[in-house]
């Protein structure tokens, strides 16, 4: 991801849409072939001399020009023929956008594959499933894991979806009329590099495009966030349900040699904010002057490599902790069992109203018996089984079906055939 982004792969693109232009002229008879031939041939350029340049001359785009042309000789005068500065800039830009974008879809699909690998592998370790932080009723840890698997495949999806419509190019001029560039120069460059030619542009390619892209990249931030958090609440002391991977020279606090700290989550939870932060400035850059000002170029050469660059480190992380993942089933049996089955309380109220009980009137009969196991009274079901309205519609034996995880977990499998785990 670096090399895309880097001077030396900037520059290289520079030039080759600025020497597949002069081939289109040529194939259109506006330069003589042989011209196009010795560019193609002799044009080159180097880092530190464009450097150099542009101390003088403020200017990246003519300072690169002026480098190359001392590399080709008289046939110099027919690059940038017709060519606007951002004609290059916004071209380049799409073709590093849609390698950044490759790069991105398979950390997504590297990272789908651990997460389905793990969700298989504790499909059925029953766990706590939980509602304002408080226990609810019970889940798998390998249905969390799907849920997971199935976030970022939306997150794939929005990849590829964004990858299309910010792979765009633009050879149109300096104010995107092709007043001195044709449009089949414009089509036969984009061709040659992968693109789609802008239906119409003004000098720049519009930034709703960029906006777009960006707070496609903040959303998958967003849910790496999401899942960072997850994890980060059930490594606390008092759930300890699942643990980041702490090898054994690892420290986790200068001060407490005991600490076992979710530093990776934490850290991926804290540069998602900066991806945020970024798609917030792509947005303010869609309102420009005009057929362009030049006010979003300055931030985009901060936010499109840094998020770019930023988001390919977060997904490989986020892999990393999900395949190294301590899991602790015996830990999350614990906690299961803390309320003494208080979570079979909406299996046994609908079971009553199924069988003829006044909503009001079970809900009230569920929830005595749901207090008097609040007060260590014994297990739910057993308090289930003292309450008179419930007993006199609901056996022992019924109650007892109604108490057990295989209602919950009857439909697991369906689900995960239906995500394409199975």
């Amino acid at each position: 991801m670096c090399k895309i982004w880097s001077d030396e792969r900037k520059f290289q693109i520079w030039l080759e849409i600025e020497v597949l232009a002069c081939e289109a002229m040529a194939e259109l008879g506006q330069i003589p072939k042989e011209d196009a031939a010795e560019i193609r041939k002799r044009a080159h350029f180097s880092i530190p001399e464009i450097a150099e340049i542009e101390k003088r001359t403020n200017h990246d785009v003519i300072a690169f020009l002026e480098n190359v042309a001392g590399s080709v000789g008289p046939a110099a005068r027919w690059i940038h023929q017709g060519l606007t500065s951002s004609d290059i800039l916004d071209t380049t830009l799409a073709v590093q956008l849609t390698e950044s974008c490759k790069i991105l879809l398979d950390d997504v699909e590297r990272l789908r594959a651990a997460i389905g690998k793990q969700a298989l592998r504790f499909k059925m370790t029953p766990m706590i499933g939980r509602s304002h932080g408080i226990h609810a009723e019970p889940i798998t840890f390998g249905l969390k894991l799907a849920l997971m698997f199935d976030e970022f495949g939306r997150a794939e999806e929005r990849l590829t979806q964004t990858r299309e419509r910010i792979r765009v190019g633009k050879i149109s001029g300096a104010v995107g009329t092709h007043a001195h560039v044709d449009p089949k120069i414009e089509r036969a460059v984009c061709k040659k590099l992968g693109l789609k030619p802008a239906t119409l542009s003004t000098q720049i390619v519009q930034r709703d495009r960029h906006a777009e892209f960006m707070t496609t990249l903040a959303v998958i931030g967003s849910s790496i966030d999401r899942w960072a958090t997850e994890f980060r609440h059930l490594q606390r002391t008092e759930v300890l349900e699942v643990e980041e991977f702490f090898s054994e020279s690892q420290k986790g606090s200068s001060a407490m040699p005991h600490k076992r700290n979710p530093i990776t989550s934490e850290r991926l939870s804290g540069l998602a904010r900066v991806i945020r932060g970024n798609a917030v400035v792509a947005l303010e850059n869609v309102a420009l002057w005009h057929e362009r000002d030049i006010s979003h170029s300055s931030a985009e050469r901060i936010i499109l490599p840094d998020s770019c660059i930023l988001l390919d480190y977060m997904l490989t992380k986020l892999r990393e902790i999900v395949e190294k993942l301590q899991v602790y089933p015996e830990r999350m049996a614990q906690n299961l069992a803390l309320t003494k089955g208080l979570y079979f309380s909406q299996s046994i109220l609908l079971a009553l109203t199924r069988a003829g009980a006044e909503r009001k009137t079970a809900y009230e009969a569920v929830q005595r018996a749901a207090m008097r196991t609040w007060k260590a009274e014994g297990t739910f079901a057993e308090n289930a089984k003292r309450e008179p309205e419930i007993t006199t519609r609901l056996s022992a034996a019924e109650i007892d079906r109604l108490c057990s995880l295989e209602v919950h977990f009857q439909h697991v499998d369906a689900t995960f055939k239906a995500l394409g785990l199975d």
